[in-house]
């Protein structure tokens, strides 16, 4: 009796992590086939969606940190969550501007939220599962110093050239969700056998 109980309290952390990643890349994938199909041709939801792009990563690393012992606990959260509402603020106001301010706005969010996704990965990594979410913070970075240097360009951005930023996001939160998935299978099938 006592065994069991030993096995879903050290689950427990595993499981809820799965969830978190499988609802992240649903959200993202979701957000992806909207940007590149209705948002693109009707401008208000377009503008819609890049304020709740943000929003729902603040929410997202506020449920997550809440799950792991709170804000304070979690210092790279706590400051995502943050970052993720003044961009959310900011991105509705450089909507006014144009959209070469909203990706400059996503440009800094993606830096700031790639450094720091990159950081929760690393005090994560005995979870198990977090390559995926330190490689993500680097690209998010990396895309973000591109979102920048093409804010200054002549082309007029729309949310299609966001869109494929959001859809690695979900590509690798569905990787870490999939490794975490066989890593607990290979140990239950490991604990059945013993």
């Amino acid at each position: 009796m006592s065994r069991p109980q030993a096995t879903s309290s050290t689950a427990t952390p595993s499981a809820w992590l799965k969830r978190y990643y499988y609802v992240r890349a649903a959200f993202s994938l979701i957000w992806v086939a909207l940007a590149f199909t209705i948002a693109r041709q009707a401008p208000h939801l377009a503008a819609v969606m890049l304020i709740v792009y943000p929003a729902w990563d603040a929410a997202a690393n506020y449920a997550d940190a809440a799950r792991n012992g709170g804000l304070l606990a979690n210092p790279s959260q706590a400051l995502n969550l943050g970052v993720s509402v003044l961009t959310a603020l900011a991105a509705a106001v450089a909507l006014n501007s144009g959209m070469n301010a909203v990706l400059a706005v996503y440009g800094g969010w993606a830096v700031l939220a790639g450094v720091l996704q990159l950081a929760t990965g690393v005090r994560r990594w005995t979870s198990g599962g977090q390559w995926p979410m330190i490689l993500s913070g680097a690209q998010s970075a990396l895309a973000g110093a591109f979102f920048i240097h093409a804010a200054s360009g002549d082309k007029l951005p729309s949310i299609v050239d966001i869109a494929p930023y959001a859809a690695f996001g979900a590509f690798y939160f569905l990787v870490a969700a999939v490794w975490l998935s066989v890593k607990d299978l290979r140990r239950r099938t490991i604990d059945v056998g013993a």
